[in-house]
């Protein structure tokens, strides 16, 4: 039961990211997000080992991480 837990948290905090880059959420904020959506993903990973749905969006999430890096870094660099 814990790993399905995990991944509603690593679902609504998708969908969170979701409606905030919608709402135009500055690059600051939605690296936050991720960075919870990373440690939220390798919660559920540990939790549904050796879940293979769980390792994909774990990787997803470091992909995740890495895009709001790159444009937190673009919407500094533009100001």
């Amino acid at each position: 039961m814990i790993a399905v837990d995990q991944a509603r948290a690593v679902l609504t905090r998708l969908e969170r990211i979701d409606a905030l880059r919608r709402s135009d959420a500055e690059a600051a904020v939605l690296l936050d997000e991720v960075r919870a959506l990373l440690s939220e993903a390798e919660a559920w990973v540990e939790a549904d080992r050796p879940g293979e749905a769980a390792a994909e969006a774990l990787a997803r999430s470091h992909e995740a991480l890495l895009d709001g890096a790159q444009a937190a870094d673009h919407a500094l660099a533009a100001r």
